[in-house]
């Protein structure tokens, strides 16, 4: 996520301060807990801990959001200043270059306000270092003057929130991650949090779905209210062209054959991805580089964006040796193996 110019004082950015591609998406996301559709027991949690928070008037622990992207880290943080009616501040990792960037932010954050990184994975080491003295203590050391004459400074900070998120978990060092009190991670949402979430997305964009086209648009997203929200505006689209402006399973259905997109909600890649392993390495093992390099895309994408969602529908499976496509994944591709070797064969 950029770092941007925010609108009012508490909550998402004001849209007027953003890109026009990204401001429908901004009114679509909920701004309080009570908006929020699906990771229940997560929200249940949360709310307790603001709670505490505001009837102590002291500033909420160091919140950790972790989970595939799309499922709702920046709104959650957003969400979180909004409940405590506190300022929300945000950037991401890369774009803390070197210590004085981070510097500059955390002399500026009120007290209690919370201060949103994403891609906290990204940190550089010595950016990193000044967080640990900020998180645990609220005080930063900076240096003043060079060489023999340098002297360390020691300035204080209001306490304060940091909402971390990332979808690597694995990348965050361990001084960085113990220091954080409440870790949450978000899971891919069920189709029927999605559907309700499609209703509430048509009526803010003034559309009107019918409950079975909801329900297909639900099952073709991948378990990421971003990827149900960009579909249905993409229905809108077609409906307005095509129709009379209202979602129906005719539309939906036409409009998910010219995205490429199939009744699992795999798209043009995902496909991709399984037709290399079956027909090209008769279902694995193969490593993630290779799968990378037959597809065209980083292997940081295929690792990130592709793999969970294979892996969560049980069509894909990693091991030690590399990843292998799994019986479900043949029968959805409609081939089958035969012969001694395991050849691909259409049915």
């Amino acid at each position: 996520m950029k770092d941007r110019a925010k609108g009012p004082a508490a909550g998402i950015p004001d849209p007027a301060f953003d890109p026009a591609e990204d401001r429908e998406e901004l009114t679509l996301r909920p701004r309080f807990l009570t908006e929020f559709v699906g990771q229940e027991k997560l929200k249940e949690n949360l709310a307790v801990y603001i709670e505490a928070a505001k009837q102590r008037g002291e500033h909420l622990d160091h919140v950790f959001l972790s989970g595939p992207p799309g499922l709702g880290k920046t709104t959650l943080a957003a969400i979180v200043a909004n409940e405590l009616g506190v300022q929300f501040r945000a950037t991401s990792a890369p774009a803390l270059e070197k210590p004085g960037d981070l510097a500059a932010i955390l002399t500026s954050i009120g007290e209690r306000n919370i201060f949103f990184i994403d891609e906290i994975h990204r940190l550089k080491p010595v950016v990193e270092e000044m967080l640990y003295s900020a998180m645990e203590d609220f005080e930063i050391d900076v240096v003043i003057g060079q060489g023999p004459g340098a002297r360390t400074i020691k300035i204080p900070l209001p306490p304060f929130t940091l909402v971390g998120a990332t979808t690597k978990t694995g990348l965050v060092s361990s001084p960085l991650y113990s220091r954080f009190g409440i870790p949450m991670r978000l899971d891919f949402y069920e189709p029927s949090d999605l559907r309700k979430i499609v209703f509430r997305s048509a009526g803010i964009l003034k559309v009107n779905v019918q409950a079975d086209a909801a329900e297909l648009v639900s099952r073709c997203s991948r378990g990421t209210p971003r990827i149900a929200n960009r579909i249905l505006r993409r229905m809108r689209d077609f409906a307005q062209v095509w129709g009379n402006g209202a979602i129906d399973v005719s539309i939906v259905q036409r409009g998910l054959e010219s995205l490429e997109i199939d009744a699992r909600g795999l798209d043009k890649v995902d496909r991709e991805i399984l037709r290399t392993l079956v027909e090209k390495y008769a279902g694995g093992p193969v490593g993630s580089e290779t799968i990378a390099i037959s597809i065209g895309e980083a292997v940081d994408t295929l690792e990130d964006v592709y793999e969970p969602y294979l892996i969560q529908i049980g069509f894909l499976k990693r091991t030690p040796r590399g990843r292998v496509a799994t019986e479900g994944a043949w029968e959805h591709l409609g081939v089958r193996r035969t012969g001694s070797e395991n050849q691909p064969v259409l049915f």
